[in-house]
């Protein structure tokens, strides 16, 4: 890791506003965790890790169906908290989720245990994570309000324009299967808005990578 790899205290910004006992113990009982690209890491009370503090890499919180169908309701980046990762403290939290290792990822985790104990000790804390958790819904109800109410074409659209602005390229190195997971379509259907997609000159398509051509039309084709 280098020197700019975000520490403990950095993940809350009311750090100085805890008890030197509660830093202590944070500090003591915070453990460092390598994760690979591919791991799964599931939610609920039967796999409760802990608060996943992501000091490197990058990871996608997802919903399975009973079928197999993905659906990405969110993505984790550095300095991103994963809260749903110590769901069984979170009381009104009823339903499961994955957690997918996109990016070797490097992050610290706070034992659920020691959680659970600052939340009721500490004002700050608690407003904190309260504070995250609706973030993190906020961001489950954009998601959904994307799959109800947008059609394939706008919601690729939008997902090719996202991962460009994440990756800082125009040419992306992803797969239809990827896509389609990560929309929670089918990968015919995905394959075939591609198609259209190259056929309008907006994007251009090669084994294994999609280079976008045209980002304003698929800009306003992902706004309507």
């Amino acid at each position: 890791m280098s020197e700019k790899t975000p520490k403990l205290q950095d993940f809350f910004p009311f750090w100085k506003e805890l008890e030197p006992e509660q830093q202590t113990a944070l500090q003591q009982h915070c453990q460092a965790r390598h994760f690979s690209k591919g791991d799964r890491i599931d939610t609920g009370e039967k796999q409760c890790m802990g608060l996943l503090l992501i000091q490197e890499g990058q990871m996608r919180a997802l919903i399975l169906s009973d079928g197999g169908r993905e659906i990405t309701l969110y993505r984790l980046y550095e300095r991103d908290i994963c809260l749903f990762s110590a769901s069984c403290i979170m009381r009104n939290i009823q339903f499961d989720m994955q957690i997918e290792v996109e990016e070797d990822t490097d992050a610290l985790v706070v034992p659920p245990v020691l959680l659970d104990q600052l939340m009721h000790q500490s004002a700050p804390m608690a407003s904190y994570i309260n504070e995250l958790m609706a973030s993190r819904f906020s961001n489950v109800m954009w998601t959904l309000e994307q799959i109800l109410f947008k059609s394939m074409d706008s919601r690729l659209a939008g997902a090719l324009l996202e991962r460009a602005a994440a990756e800082g390229t125009s040419t992306l190195h992803v797969t239809h299967e990827w896509l389609a997971k990560d929309l929670g379509s089918a990968r015919e259907v995905v394959t075939r808005m591609l198609k259209y997609f190259r056929d309008e000159g907006w994007i251009a398509l090669s084994r294994g990578c999609i280079q976008l051509l045209d980002e304003k039309m698929l800009r306003k084709l992902a706004d309507t």
